[in-house]
This record gives structure tokens, C-alpha cells and sequence, in this order.
């Protein structure tokens, strides 16, 4: 039995999976984010023990049996956050988020500090990432700065607790800007340029490989073994690529959860930064991937339906599916950026907004825009990645935005590119961790990594294909034209 924990923004999850590649069990306890000033998104690393703590309890509550034959255990989380630790351990202040958007002044000290910066890392320096959230630290809080002997990412600081070590893996790492992402180890270079070393780093292992032990005294309070591995894991992305079998170049996944994005395998090192585009190491060996990120995906949904006051999210979708054609091709066109943008555009201060609205748009015609403009944000997305002819033959969709076959057989059409669904998909990166916990055991990529059985396959309509990209081309005016609207601050 293996245990794959996954930390997510909204969500701590965990799943126990089988030799035989079945889910036993699956919990998930509920997290919120703090937003104590504008552009600022920050979670208590406690909040997230204490998470753990809450699914364990319920695991051992229905699963005693099986917790006691788990052999090892992996790890899954959101990336880019900053979790600084003093030399005793102790957390120092809340953690900064992926989607914390303070730090647009420290990019740009950065790039002038560090010249060679898109060679080493392969990414534009944008707020999202780590590296600029230490700059506003030691700009903003010195004092905190000056204490911190660590940084860690969410999910290795739960490693942390779990384990005692202070280890970080490949995939996660590569969303720091810190990491030489070609040659898989820390940059002392994009380091010194944040005032740090390497010694405030943690040991790097790659995400199949095992990073520690679980300490003595939780394997006694959980009911596991003694002795149970903790692998390397791997950034929720990485991971969830893993869970659904994208392992091989060419392979890959749309995601539609809070964020969007965008992945596809290769089996080297493909930077674009000019493009916004991330190029992270895989969590596996010898493997790396490229991706894009919006920053706001189904959560616009989410947005969109408390606004209008519908029932749920399900039953705003019922009410879009009822649109005519006629009707989708008058609503309002949507912005997206509730939250800014990464690629293709680096803006954290886009905003989202509606054009085009009239008397005759309802809760469905707003709920519409707003599916078609993240849609078309991850369309933006696509063109970044740079994909030849024949390069990619269909796409995986995971995510809670998966359930809905509306918004699968929009992108489907948007992007002119089968998507597929996949049986225990919904296990996200929480079922990627625990296949990564069975690699560091001893399993094979064949083994552990096979694709998922396909659920349903939406394949793309031409005659959409062609008006949808005209709506495309609305989409894309209209935010050149409102680009330098956006508050600079």
C-alpha cells in the first residue's frame, strides 16, 4: 500500500493506492488563504499540519488495516511558496503563495542582478515565483530575513514534520528560479543575487527517490509501519502528470483547478522564457517539462457563479448548456485575470473584466464568457508552449473543471485537440505522489505509470474550431487594448 499526500491551496488531500493500482481511500480536508493586503496571498504552515493531522485521523478511523501495510509514502503540493524557517525549525512568518503577486519590483531587481538569469533557470522572473518573495522579504521584513537559515516549499516543509529533514526534489525546486534547471542542482549564481546559499537550501533528491523516513513517533500514532520511506515527490503539476500516466515525451494534461495550466513531457530541457512560459525539471530522472499558467481558471467559475447567485457550480453549467449557438456568439467576451497573469503575458496587475454586455445577457451568458475566456487564456497558453504538427496526439483533462463534459468539449474545439478523461483522474496529484512513493519502493516507471483507463473522449469540431477563433481574435484585441488601463499597483 502507498500513501500520496497532496497539498493544495484549497485542499490537503490523501489516497492510498494498491498494488493493483486501486484506490482504497481517499480524504481531503478544506484550507483557506489569507489575503491580509492587496496583491498578498499567504497560508499558516500550521493550518496545513493541522489539516494533516484531521485526514489522518480520518484514514486510521476507516482504514487501520491498510495504513498498516503502507511501505511508503509521497508528496504532492502547490508550488512556489515560501515557507522560511529559523535554525531551530521554527516557521517564521506566514507562508507567501504561487498566487501572491507583491513582488513585481524584486523581479525586476532580479533580472538586473542576475543577467544570466534565463539561461540558468529557463523562466522569466515573475511574481509567482520564490526567488522574488525572499527579495521582498529582505526589503520589507529584515528582520525576518536575517533569521531565516531555511526555505522550504509547502510540501517539503510537511516533509519537514513528517520526516525531520530538510530535503526538496527536483520538480518543485525548478519553480524557485534558484535551480540550474538543465543540470538539476542549485544555482550559487541566481542564489548570491537574492543574498542566499546554498546553505539555506534543502538537499535535493529527484521525486522517485527516497528522501527520509517517517519519524517513529507518527508511525506510532497512525498505526503505519516502522521505517516507512518518504519520497523526493514532486510539484502538484509534476505529480499529477505522473498520476495520469504523462511520463513520455509528448505526453500531457490540461488542468482545470484554481489555477490553469497546460503540460506536456520531453525529454530534455525546452526554455521559452520570451513567451512566459515555464521550463521545469519532471519529477522523474532524466525528464523535464514545459507549461503554461493562468492564474485564475476554475476559479473564475467559482467567482462567476457566487456573483450571479446560482445554485452551484453544476447548476450555472446547466444553465450555459441551454445557450443556442446564437446566444454564445453574443455574449459578453471575458477577461480572466482575476487574480493577474503569467503566460503568456507576466501582468499581475490584469484584471478581469467583461465587454459587450447588454440587456439580453443572464446568468448563463455570463457564465458562458467567462468558461470561453479561461478557455481562451489556456489557448493563449498553447500557442506559448510551441507544439509542431504531430508532436502531441491528445491531451488529459484533470481538475475539478474535468466534470464538466461542456467545458471539455470547449477546449477540445478552442485548442483543435482531442481531450480525454480518465478513470481516478480526479485523484490529481494526491494519486501522482503515491505512484512516486511506489517508484522510491522499488517499482518500475512501467509498472507504476500506466495511463489511467479513458473515460470520454471529446474530440474537437472543426466549424467550432473556426468560430472560436474568431472570438479568439476579439479576445486577444481586447486585451492589448486595455493592457495599459490595468493599475500599475
Amino acid at each position: 500500500m502507498y500513501l500520496g499526500i497532496d497539498l493544495g491551496t484549497s485542499e490537503l488531500k490523501l489516497v492510498l493506492l494498491d498494488r493493483q493500482h486501486r484506490l482504497v481511500a481517499s480524504v481531503g480536508e478544506r484550507l483557506t488563504v489569507q489575503r491580509p493586503a492587496p496583491l498578498h496571498s499567504e497560508q499558516s504552515p500550521a493550518d496545513w499540519w493541522d489539516a494533516m493531522a484531521r485526514a489522518m485521523a480520518r484514514l486510521q478511523a476507516g482504514q487501520a488495516p491498510a495504513l498498516a501495510q503502507v511501505r511508503a509514502i509521497g508528496l504532492s503540493g502547490q508550488m512556489h511558496g515560501a515557507v522560511l524557517m529559523d535554525a531551530a525549525g521554527e516557521v517564521l512568518r506566514p507562508a507567501i503563495l504561487w498566487n501572491d503577486g507583491r513582488s513585481g519590483a524584486e523581479c525586476a531587481e532580479l533580472e538586473a542582478a542576475c543577467p544570466r538569469l534565463h539561461a540558468i533557470a529557463g523562466n522569466l522572473a515573475m511574481p509567482g515565483f520564490t526567488a522574488p518573495k525572499l527579495l521582498w522579504v529582505r526589503r520589507h521584513e529584515p528582520e525576518v530575513f536575517a533569521k531565516t537559515a531555511t526555505v522550504l516549499l509547502p510540501k517539503d516543509w510537511l516533509r519537514f514534520m513528517l520526516t525531520g529533514e530538510r530535503v526538496g526534489e527536483m520538480s518543485d525546486a525548478a519553480g524557485t528560479l534558484w535551480l540550474d534547471v538543465a543540470e538539476r542542482r542549485w544555482s550559487p549564481e541566481v542564489l548570491a543575487a537574492c543574498g542566499l546559499t546554498e546553505a539555506q537550501m534543502p538537499r535535493l533528491v529527484e521525486g522517485s527517490e527516497a528522501s527520509g523516513t517517517l519519524q517513529p513517533e507518527l508511525a506510532a500514532r497512525w498505526g503505519l509501519p516502522a521505517g516507512v520511506i518518504v519520497a523526493g515527490g514532486g510539484g502538484d503539476n509534476a505529480a499529477s502528470a505522473v498520476g495520469i500516466g504523462a511520463v513520455r515525451p509528448g505526453e500531457g494534461f490540461v488542468s482545470l483547478g484554481t489555477s490553469g495550466v497546460i503540460f506536456l513531457t520531453s525529454d530534455r530541457f525546452r526554455p521559452n522564457p520570451a513567451s512566459a512560459m515555464h521550463a521545469f525539471c519532471h519529477a522523474l530522472p532524466g525528464t523535464w517539462h514545459q507549461m503554461s499558467v493562468m492564474l485564475s481558471a476554475a476559479n473564475g467559475l467559482s467567482w462567476v457563479t457566487r456573483r450571479v447567485g446560482a445554485a452551484s457550480e453544476g447548476a450555472l453549467l446547466e444553465q450555459v448548456a441551454r445557450l443556442s449557438p446564437e446566444q454564445r456568439a453574443r455574449a459578453p467576451l471575458f477577461l480572466p485575470y482575476l487574480n493577474g497573469e503569467r503566460t503568456p503575458h507576466n501582468n499581475p496587475h490584469a484584471q478581469g473584466s467583461f465587454f459587450g454586455l447588454t440587456n439580453e445577457h443572464d446568468a448563463a451568458a455570463l457564465g458562458w464568457s467567462v468558461i470561453e475566456g479561461v478557455t481562451f487564456g489556456l489557448l493563449d497558453g498553447w500557442h506559448a508552449l510551441g507544439v509542431q504538427p504531430g508532436e502531441v496526439a491528445s491531451l488529459t483533462l484533470v481538475g475539478g473543471g474535468a466534470r464538466s463534459s461542456l467545458w471539455a468539449q470547449l477546449l477540445a474545439d478552442a485548442i483543435g485537440m482531442p481531450m480525454v478523461t480518465r478513470h481516478g483522474g480526479e485523484a490529481g496529484g494526491a494519486l501522482g505522489a503515491a505512484r512516486l512513493a511506489w517508484l522510491a519502493d522499488g517499482g518500475t516507471l512501467d509498472q507504476v505509470c500506466p495511463a489511467p483507463e479513458i473515460a470520454a473522449t471529446f474530440s474537437p469540431d472543426p466549424a467550432e474550431t473556426a468560430r472560436l477563433a474568431a472570438r479568439h481574435a476579439r479576445f486577444r484585441a481586447l486585451y492589448r487594448a486595455v493592457e495599459g488601463l490595468f493599475p500599475a499597483g
